[in-house]
């Protein structure tokens, strides 16, 4: 069983930041992500709020680069799926698709997925229409018309990018104003091609190969309409990767991690980091201040444990 000072569990910016601060310690690091490294801001087609961006960046671009900065390092990056762990002994263990692993550290830097609305034709038309990604799947809609089911930075967000592609795009949103940032909301509200749909939820997702219509309910009157799409984007909120950590770490009653200011989990040794946390601000910037400062930590607990 291979041995390491660090593994970090999950391969998003909090992550990306741990590896390059463990491997820069001279800690000997392993990364794992079940797919691609750069997680949910992978996948995010502008980031305007990075510091030291002003023009802007692509996420894609952002964790390329944060995974070549931490390769440079000597951090060690193995695709696989968790699927079990031992955190309560001295040297804890990773149970992985791809074998096991045992470490001084373990950071969790897992994340978080997007929620599912739970309607009917959801599961059905799953990469038939519905997704929850428009940086990955926008193109398909040359021309057509779509909806965006929520009101938050990521919804909005998404909103405007779909604009380059979609002939419409329909935002739907329970309330009857938005919960995205002042600066989100105004570029949103200044496109033509952008029209709210407020107080409406979605009660069904409609079509036959693909989807066709949304079934909305109007929250204050109950009335119903049907709203001819051919693509829904859903951004109602997140859940957090930790399914696998039931019974090993501390979590809230949502699911997330609370960590100390020094992102330690309530189990020594085990530090957590980025969207799976009990925080304020999910975003790039506070994910990686927190990869960095797991790293810091986990570094000073080896030093003062081994």
């Amino acid at each position: 069983m291979a041995a390491y000072d660090v593994i970090i569990i999950g391969g998003g910016p909090a992550g990306l930041a741990a590896g390059l601060y463990a491997g820069r310690a001279k800690l000997k690091t392993l990364l794992l992500e079940q797919m691609l490294a750069g997680g949910q801001a992978a996948t995010t087609d502008l980031i305007e709020n990075y510091p030291g961006a002003p023009e802007g960046t692509t996420g894609s671009k952002l964790t390329e680069r944060m995974e070549e900065q931490a390769k440079k390092f000597g951090v060690e990056f193995l695709m696989a799926q968790v699927t079990d762990v031992d955190l309560h002994g001295r040297e804890k263990i990773v149970i992985t698709s791809e074998g096991r692993y045992q470490g001084k550290t373990v950071i969790i830097a897992t994340g978080a997925t997007h929620r599912k609305l739970g309607c009917p034709g959801e599961e059905e038309f799953t990469g038939r229409g519905v997704s929850y990604c428009a940086t990955c799947d926008g193109a398909f809609y040359e021309d057509l018309p779509v909806a965006v089911v929520g009101g938050g930075d990521s919804a909005i967000t998404e909103a405007l990018f779909l604009t380059k592609f979609a002939s419409r795009v329909y935002v739907v949103h329970r309330r009857d104003a938005l919960r995205a940032t002042k600066v989100v909301q105004d570029k949103a509200f200044a496109e033509p091609k952008i029209e709210f749909v407020w107080n409406s939820v979605v009660e069904e997702i409609k079509g036959g190969e693909m989807v066709e219509a949304l079934r909305l309910r109007n929250v204050k009157t109950g009335a119903l309409q049907d709203l001819p799409v051919k693509g829904v984007f859903i951004y109602v909120g997140l859940v957090p990767n930790t399914g696998f950590l039931k019974g090993q770490v501390q979590l809230d009653e949502r699911g997330y991690i609370p960590v100390t200011a020094n992102m330690e989990t309530n189990v020594p040794g085990v530090f957590a980091a980025g969207d799976v946390t009990v925080k304020l601000l999910r975003q790039v910037v506070t994910a990686v201040g927190d990869g960095a400062t797991a790293a810091v930590a986990a570094e000073k607990y080896i030093e003062e444990n081994f």
